[in-house]
């Protein structure tokens, strides 16, 4: 079996190494460039507790402060996993996305308390900040990278595109289904997936990828990981 992972490297490393235990072959396709942009606007004075959505956030938090003191919620085990390796002490994990997130914060944190810090990408999916608004807490979003997409698929994903050699591709986000039908689109490729399933991690991100038609389109059963490697099980 052969399957696509859409994920930035950093992220779709440990992903390739499990797939590979379970003689799964992957090709790394990352369609999103992770790229920092400045902290001017990080202040975490007098905040109770920073917000994670994703890895990439807690990686870019690491390289823009010093202090690991604050507890870190985060969005759920990859994350928890990346604030952890970042060094941060105090990190929870929620599950799996913002509505679990927001009533995690809202479970461990008080609106009295101070604010909450959002660390995030200039692009967010879901309302966070507007979820912990209406239940009184104050919430500074802060964005501390930028996602860039790819300009083309690489020589390698379209090879196993044109060739029918691909069984699957793993989509993790709306935005990453968007930009991978778009440059399947572009490189004529788009009707080679009639024969590809798309393993998703979320009704969104199935969503965004039926603009073209797959051979399956799969929903995980949870949005992490673990439920996305059953997918690829099936």
């Amino acid at each position: 079996m052969r399957v696509l992972i859409t994920r930035p490297s950093e992220d779709a490393r440990a992903l390739a190494e499990a797939l590979a235990g379970r003689g799964v072959e992957a090709i790394v396709e990352p369609l999103l460039e992770i790229a920092p942009l400045p902290a001017d606007d990080l202040d975490l004075g007098g905040a109770q507790a920073i917000l994670l959505t994703s890895a990439n956030g807690a990686r870019a938090l690491a390289a823009a402060t010093p202090r690991r003191d604050l507890p870190v919620l985060a969005v759920g085990q990859a994350t928890a996993a990346a604030a952890r390796t970042a060094g941060f002490r105090d990190v929870a994990a929620a599950g799996g996305d913002v509505a679990a997130l927001a009533a995690m914060a809202d479970e461990r944190c008080a609106p009295a308390a101070g604010p909450l810090v959002h660390v995030s990408g200039s692009v967010v999916a879901g309302d966070l900040g507007g979820r912990l608004a209406a239940r009184g807490f104050t919430v500074r979003r802060v964005a501390l990278y930028e996602a860039r997409p790819a300009a083309a698929l690489s020589p390698a994903a379209a090879t196993a595109l044109s060739q029918g050699v691909l069984d699957a591709v793993l989509l993790f986000s709306p935005r990453t289904a968007k930009a991978f039908v778009t440059l399947a689109q572009q490189a004529g490729l788009a009707a080679t997936l009639g024969r590809v399933r798309a393993l998703c991690l979320s009704a969104a991100v199935a969503d965004a990828a039926r603009a073209v038609a797959w051979r399956d389109v799969c929903v995980a059963a949870r949005p992490d990981q673990a439920a996305l490697l059953a997918l690829v099980a099936r």
